[in-house]
């Protein structure tokens, strides 16, 4: 009786050690998800990053050049005003004022730029608000294709837009959704930039972005012309970690958080692809 006890205890042990050991991989298991998933999200916003910086350029450019103007027109004010000109110094004074409005416009837009990439790269409240889609698309539309072209400057591509702008407002977590459209997009250009380095001449790549109100959902279509998906790895698109990008070019997390953002959004994201010909990307969100 006292072997089978002991033998019993010792099973008991050997479990709980078991148990333990268990827990204990879960848990690290869980805190490596988190820091992947972190690491996917830190990687987006270093994509966004080349885009935004092409972006805040533009204006500060404007700012810059209007500022040294404006103090140009001012010397040439104060000696007008010397000369007793008082007529042409307040046509300078006109101009002037012109140009502290073009600064203060343009001043706004850099402000706008940098709002909006701290609201990418804030951490997710999970609040939704009401988006304009069309908007949201375009704005990550423009620093996919900047940001791809400050890496690579040899690189173009056709961007049609063709925006329902009966669409209104709908709810989301504009941070997530915007990820999602700049994966979206990164993918398109990558695929587009893939195969023309393989064609050489006689290819123009194109990304398409549309919306348009179907039914109780607004769909948002990404399209390019790039190579498009062979069908025996179709199916493993949105697992996580899959990836047909070289090493050190993508984690493959960006369509598997892509597809959870939208399901958290009570969404659908689906994939219509030829090989040869292209892919199209369809993200599907319910308007209420």
């Amino acid at each position: 009786m006292n072997k089978l006890n002991t033998k019993l205890e010792t099973k008991q042990k050997d479990l709980e050690q078991s148990n333990l050991a268990l827990t204990k991989s879960i848990q690290e298991l869980k805190a490596t998800q988190n820091q992947l998933i972190q690491s996917e999200k830190m990687a987006s916003l270093g994509e966004l990053t080349a885009g935004i910086a092409h972006e805040i350029q533009n204006p500060l450019n404007f700012v810059n050049n209007f500022a040294e103007l404006s103090k140009e027109l001012l010397a040439e004010m104060l000696q007008e005003l010397k000369n007793g000109d008082s007529q042409e110094a307040n046509a300078i004074a006109d101009n002037i004022i012109q140009n502290l409005e073009k600064i203060n416009h343009h001043g706004k837009r850099a402000d706008n730029i940098v709002k909006g990439m701290l609201q990418h790269s804030r951490t997710n409240t999970g609040s939704k608000d009401p988006t304009d889609i069309n908007v949201l698309a375009d704005e990550y539309l423009r620093l996919a294709y900047h940001g791809l072209r400050a890496k690579d400057k040899s690189f173009n591509a056709d961007i049609k837009i063709n925006f329902d702008e009966s669409l209104g407002k709908i709810n989301v977590v504009p941070e997530d959704i915007g990820r999602v459209l700049l994966n979206l997009f990164n993918n398109a250009f990558y695929a587009v930039q893939e195969k023309t380095k393989e064609e050489k001449s006689g290819f123009d790549p194109v990304v398409s972005v549309s919306t348009k109100k179907v039914g109780d959902n607004i769909e948002i279509h990404v399209s390019d012309n790039g190579n498009g998906i062979p069908q025996k790895i179709l199916a493993k698109i949105f697992q996580p970690f899959f990836t047909t990008k070289p090493t050190g070019q993508g984690t493959g997390l960006g369509l598997s958080l892509s597809y959870d953002i939208v399901k958290a959004h009570r969404g659908e994201l689906k994939v219509e692809t030829e090989v040869g010909k292209g892919t199209t990307f369809i993200i599907e969100l319910p308007i209420s």
